[in-house]
């Protein structure tokens, strides 16, 4: 990594994890920052920062009111909700990019893991284990099941992949209504219909004003009785108060990569509540992660350093 630049070329800041990347522009000079050390250089000649990939926004946000050359801010992460509002505090103009497909196989695969767990009861399974129980007992199947994909991008279209050899009925909602490969995409507005006739909610939309309490306590009782509600989107796409009635009336189940606060505090009435599953916001973090957040940066700077356009700008 070229680190020997001039001390007056364009500045880079990059995340202590990539230690290996090559294949980097000449003509700017690289740091690399952890989020909790102290700051590698002058914050006020960054012209291309790509955050630490950390949940904590304080943390990714603590050196922008410095960064006054600021041009990019390259997220390793697809969803840039709470960035995009630093984005409009900048001086000047600053290109907001996401890693819009970076992570999306991965949190399809979770997404599916979330399904089939919950289906075949493995949480409880594996308490029995720890207990030393041996309790049988049949399990629903996932085999011809009807699914409803809430938000059609990357994610969403990687799961519908996966579902196909279960031989499903997949539904697909976006924001707007549209052809796919796999078959049509219905328009948000169709959603309470269709929410009705679905064994299986995965939502995979992003974050936005409109989607802010999508799933609230009216939407969440159109739900047929017993489905299940996966969410690997965010926390805040669902009504945590509404859920938790429906889940502890048993008429619902969940299984949640996301919640709504996150972290999740200890002692979280969801943490206690029969019917969820929990996993803590880990649907990107696999082996393959990495690689891919790699060839996507190179790809960025390359551009950044030729006065290309940048890729996956999501705000100005």
């Amino acid at each position: 990594m070229p680190f020997d630049a001039p001390p007056d070329s364009r500045q880079v800041w990059l995340p202590t994890e990539f230690t290996s990347l090559i294949g980097l522009p000449g003509g700017l000079r690289y740091a690399r920052w952890d989020g909790h050390s102290p700051f590698p250089s002058d914050p006020a000649a960054v012209e291309f920062y790509v955050p630490p990939l950390v949940q904590d926004l304080g943390v990714i946000s603590r050196p922008l009111p410095r960064m006054t050359r600021l041009r990019a801010v390259q997220a390793l992460s697809s969803g840039t909700d709470g960035l995009e509002t630093w984005m409009r505090r900048m001086p000047g103009r600053v290109v907001l990019c996401n890693a819009r497909g970076v992570h999306a196989r991965s949190t399809a695969e979770l997404a599916l893991t979330l399904i089939l767990a919950s289906l075949r009861r493995i949480p409880e399974f594996t308490r029995d284990q720890d207990l030393g129980a041996w309790q049988p007992g049949t399990s629903a199947s996932l085999y011809g099941r009807s699914v409803l994909v809430v938000g059609y991008g990357a994610v969403g279209s990687a799961l519908d992949e996966l579902l196909a050899p279960f031989g499903c009925a997949v539904t697909r909602v976006a924001r707007t209504g549209r052809d796919s490969p796999r078959g049509p995409v219905h328009h948000v507005a169709r959603l309470p219909r269709l929410v009705a006739s679905a064994d299986i909610v995965v939502l995979t939309t992003a974050l936005t004003p409109e989607t802010h309490h999508l799933f609230d306590a009216k939407l969440l009782s159109r739900a047929r009785d017993g489905a299940l509600l996966v969410n690997v989107a965010r926390g805040a796409v669902v009504d945590t108060a509404a859920l938790l009635t429906e889940v502890r009336d048993g008429r619902l189940t969940a299984a949640l990569d996301v919640t709504d606060p996150e972290p999740l505090p200890a002692g979280h009435p969801l943490r206690e509540t029969p019917g969820v599953l929990i996993t803590p916001h880990v649907g990107a973090f696999t082996s393959a992660m990495w690689p891919r957040l790699e060839a996507l940066v190179r790809r960025q700077l390359n551009r950044f350093a030729s006065d290309e356009g940048l890729d996956n700008i999501v705000a100005y």
